[in-house]
């Protein structure tokens, strides 16, 4: 027979149509219900706007730009010493597109009721395009109440920082009308334990804030090192200080920042994360001498805030994958939605996804309300449970929602691998889970308040008996100090459970916190799928599966 008659082997059938160029923020009803419950309702149309970006040219550049990884330049072509690092395109857009539309400034330029929660939307609907770009984006808006603490470099790099220009030139900041800000703490010896690095900071003239002076040590990670500046620690005479320190010096000459080379990593790979060396690096101090720590604890309490508004937004772009899969795949002459296991799945992927938005957004409203002392004491607290909790759960969430999917979960044409290798970074950075427990109990032991601002917060149950009894359990839980170290990741987790609890009661679908309280703090099984009987799986699928028409 000829080969042309069996050209057409099979026909190609039982295929998901795509979800290219879908609104994130019109498919996305838990968020735009969230947004508006903790008051950052006035911004929809920018949210709109965005999530029409997000799900269209800004998810074409995300793919693009993790097929074309950052490459190191140390040279020119003449041998002289550059340490540039050049982005694909995509990257450039993907920077340009969010600075342009507020991500790292509005906050700070519009700081109306709401203004962090309606930033902290928009930087989730970017996030689920690319998360990579995420960190520039990330320590340039946390950079700005630890600058303020300095007025004369505040003067000089606040309104560049705030600019929604986005400018990628390797220019000094006087050629520039924007720019964006990294940040280099931790050293190969120490890792976290900042005060074990061995920077050494030299005044040039007089000493102490806002005072120039030279600095000599490394970096072991260096985050985003294209950046204008980055805010770092080193050592003086009076202990471990913050300096800030532009790539150019203000002779427009560069400054002594020498890349080694870039990390290679899990994920996170349109970012470029790097090892660097200051050889009499220019730098300017940054509030107290010797208070470094506490100086850019400023900027770290942020981009813990980030690293919860990143882990939850994987975690909706992977539900809203899984959701659209099986609202069409079928298997046995069935769609896999309506079958009663996969209901169960899906369901249980809603509501974690569901409730890491609400724990978020929730810390979104805190910082919106920094000057009210009770907001103040509740974000100490849950910016560390938080970002342990949301960044812990993300990476076994996707793996499910890609799992769902089966093999075409599995493959790179797919965003699931590139959602499963970004999870992680998100729970090491900025402070691994022990430290942000650790910091738990820092706060709860050293600053009066904290405890009663949490059970402040969660109330009585509000009606609740689940819930009520919950609360019982930690009140007894704190009151029992023995070996509470070894117990603080237990500690930590309850509270972040108990607070999504009283969120999700709050919000009013009583759906969705029925099911939630009725796995997380009653019968539920250890894994995803595991609900008890008599959840509205239906319903639940239903909220979060995206709507096309």
């Amino acid at each position: 027979m000829s080969a042309q008659l069996f050209a057409e082997t099979h026909e190609v059938f039982n295929q998901v149509p795509p979800l290219d160029g879908a609104n994130l923020y019109r498919i996305d009803l838990p968020l735009q219900e969230w947004t508006r419950h903790f008051g950052g309702g006035w911004a929809e149309d920018r949210l709109h706007t965005y999530g029409a970006l997000a799900g269209g040219p800004l998810m074409a550049a995300g793919f693009l730009a993790n097929e074309n990884k950052p490459v190191f330049k140390s040279h020119d072509r003449y041998g002289h010493r550059q340490d540039l690092v050049e982005f694909h395109p995509a990257y450039h857009e993907l920077m340009r597109t969010a600075i342009e539309h507020g991500i790292p400034s509005l906050p700070w330029t519009d700081p109306r009721a709401g203004a962090q929660v309606a930033r902290a939307s928009l930087n989730y609907l970017h996030n689920q395009a690319e998360a990579g770009n995420a960190c520039p984006l990330t320590m340039t808006y946390a950079s700005v109440p630890a600058l303020k603490l300095q007025p004369e470099l505040a003067k000089i790099w606040l309104p560049k920082i705030l600019a929604t220009e986005y400018d990628p030139r390797n220019v000094p900041i006087e050629q520039k009308a924007g720019v964006t800000i990294g940040m280099a703490m931790t050293e190969k010896q120490g890792g976290t334990d900042v005060r074990a690095n061995t920077t050494k900071a030299h005044p040039i003239g007089i000493p102490g804030p806002g005072q120039a002076y030279e600095l000599v040590g490394h970096k072991w990670f260096c985050s985003a090192p294209m950046c204008d500046a980055f805010l770092t620690l080193a050592y003086t005479d009076k202990g471990l200080s913050c300096f800030l320190l532009p790539r150019h010096r203000p002779d427009g000459t560069r400054n002594e920042f020498y890349i080694q080379r870039l990390k290679n990593k899990l994920g996170n790979w349109a970012n470029a994360s790097s090892e660097v060396e200051y050889r009499g690096a220019l730098a300017w101090m940054v509030g107290e001498e010797g208070r470094g720590v506490p100086t850019i604890i400023e900027m770290v309490a942020l981009t813990r805030f980030d690293c919860m508004i990143g882990s939850s937004s994987l975690m909706r772009q992977a539900l809203t994958q899984a959701a659209h899969h099986c609202a069409y795949r079928q298997v046995g002459g069935r769609v896999l939605a309506e079958q009663p296991l996969m209901q169960n799945v899906l369901a249980d992927l809603a509501l974690e996804s569901e409730a890491a938005l609400a724990l978020t957004l929730r810390m979104g409203r805190a910082l919106d309300h920094a000057h009210d002392e009770q907001e103040e004491k509740f974000a100490r607290l849950v910016t560390a449970i938080g970002k342990y909790w949301i960044c812990k759960r993300a990476p076994a969430m996707i793996n499910e929602a890609a799992e769902c999917m089966g093999g075409a979960g599995y493959v790179e044409d797919t965003i699931l691998p590139r959602l499963y290798r970004e999870a992680p970074v998100n729970s090491t950075w900025e402070g691994s889970g022990n430290v942000q427990c650790l910091d738990v109990l820092r706060a709860l032991s050293k600053e009066p308040g904290v405890l009663d601002a949490l059970f402040s917060e969660l109330g009585d149950g509000h009606g609740d008996a689940r819930l009520k009894a919950q609360i019982g359990k930690l009140k007894n839980a704190f009151a029992d100090t023995g070996d509470i170290q070894y117990r603080a990741r237990q500690l930590t987790e309850e509270v972040a459970v108990t607070l999504q609890a009283k969120l999700l009661l709050e919000g009013g679908n009583a759906r969705v916190s029925d099911a939630f309280i009725a796995s997380r703090l009653g019968e539920g099984g250890r894994v995803y799928g595991t609900l008890p009987r008599g959840a509205d799986v239906e319903a639940l699928v239903a909220r979060s599966t995206p709507h096309l028409a």
